[in-house]
């Protein structure tokens, strides 16, 4: 377990953002290190592994790599996947699920596919365990096996993870398509608020207009407060063969924030929806930052700034959502279809009261600033899931609006 090849899959334009993450949590360079489309590869040790689990904001998973082969046809997979040592991993009384991705690959049938993997695996355990198996479970498996088809290659992956890593532990109150917390801490390093390679945080404050269950605010509350992102979870390793609690106890004991850890800036949350602001404090709560978080309802056309200047970071409504997540009732006459006089009053607004600000806005209308008759400074690349973004950045300075 000295010798792995370690897996880190993450959102579209998170890349260099995670690749930093990992050399300071790893402290791997070169060729240990690679930056990937869609996720980084670290040479690593199980040690390692448990770490990037439980200090990774920007991870959606740890995976190891145990097989990587051409292929052919769905008996290929079959070889490939029986050629794998499962039984260093889990045992035939343990539970397990096989998930398969497949970019521009010739076989007709995913599920085939996977059914074949299956079979591998548990003809493998049935041949060395007395005709013992384990079984599949689809819900709650105690193993997770990752399988990706490209046009002529197959790899296999052992899942560390379990429940993918934005899944941080403390969200229990959340509004509709509310912001993964990866995403979030995503938005924060490309702001230049937080530097995942240093851990350093701007001393400059931190607001969320459009804070609906408070995703953004505390994820920078927990990093400015050097709490782990997996402190609050459960984890995949835990179930596997190579888990050891004593190294896990004394990983964990090491994540604690130093007691001389620079006080945290100020970080502030609105929300238009009071509904909203009650679950974004529970979930501060649950997420140990309630008292490093001001949370105050109020439409984000209305709100007055939190503080002289600072860093503006939001994930605003669109389309339908206009109504819950930023204007108050009775604004309605306010909005179009897709949200154009809402930004636009917006910007108005802050070009009126936010002077000194950097309002950073992750959206998929890339007419945004067009909308907002603002000129961005910077423009992002960064996908939401399936959906294609721009992190924009406006430096809001009096008389910003741009003509036309």
């Amino acid at each position: 377990m000295n010798d792995l090849s370690l897996f880190l899959p993450c959102a579209a334009g998170v890349e260099e953002f995670l690749a930093q993450e990992v050399h300071a949590l790893t402290g791997r360079v070169g060729q240990d290190l690679l930056t990937l489309r869609g996720g980084v590869r670290v040479r690593a040790d199980w040690r390692d592994a448990l770490q990037l689990n439980l200090h990774s904001r920007l991870a959606q998973r740890v995976l190891v790599e145990l097989a990587h082969a051409p292929y052919r046809s769905e008996n290929d997979l079959y070889a490939i996947a029986s050629g794998v040592a499962w039984e260093i991993w889990f045992t035939p009384k343990q539970t397990f699920k096989i998930e398969t991705t497949a970019q521009h690959s010739p076989l007709q049938s995913l599920n085939f596919a996977t059914l074949r993997i299956k079979d591998a695996i548990a003809d493998r355990f049935r041949a060395r365990a007395g005709g013992v198996r384990p079984s599949i479970e689809t819900q709650w498996p105690d193993c997770r096996v990752f399988a990706h088809l490209t046009t002529d290659s197959c790899t296999l992956y052992i899942d560390t993870s379990g429940e993918p890593l934005f899944k941080r532990g403390w969200r229990q109150d959340k509004g509709d398509a509310p912001l993964k917390e990866t995403l979030a801490a995503a938005m924060l390093a490309a702001s230049g608020w937080w530097n995942p390679e240093t851990g350093a945080v701007s001393a400059q404050p931190l607001y969320d207009p459009c804070c609906g269950s408070g995703t953004i605010a505390i994820e920078a509350a927990q990093i400015a407060s050097g709490v782990a992102a997996g402190s609050l979870r459960r984890f995949g390793f835990e179930k596997l063969l190579p888990f050891q609690p004593h190294v896990w106890d004394a990983l964990k004991a090491g994540a604690e924030p130093a007691a001389d850890r620079p006080a945290p800036p100020a970080i502030f949350g609105s929300d238009v929806s009071h509904r909203m602001v009650d679950f974004a404090e529970r979930n501060a709560e649950r997420a140990g930052v309630a008292a490093l978080v001001q949370f105050r309802g109020g439409d984000a056309l209305q709100r007055m700034p939190p503080a002289e200047s600072g860093v503006v970071v939001l994930n605003p409504p669109y389309g339908e959502r206009i109504e819950v997540g930023g204007v108050a009732r009775g604004r309605e006459d306010a909005q179009t279809e897709d949200g154009g006089e809402f930004f636009a009053q917006l910007a108005s607004h802050w070009k009126k009261n936010y002077a000194g600000w950097t309002a950073w806005v992750l959206t998929p209308d890339l007419q945004l600033p067009k909308r907002m008759r603002l000129k961005e400074s910077r423009r992002v690349p960064m996908w939401n899931g399936p959906i294609e973004c721009r992190l924009f950045r406006f430096d809001m300075v009096a008389g910003s609006a741009r003509k036309g």
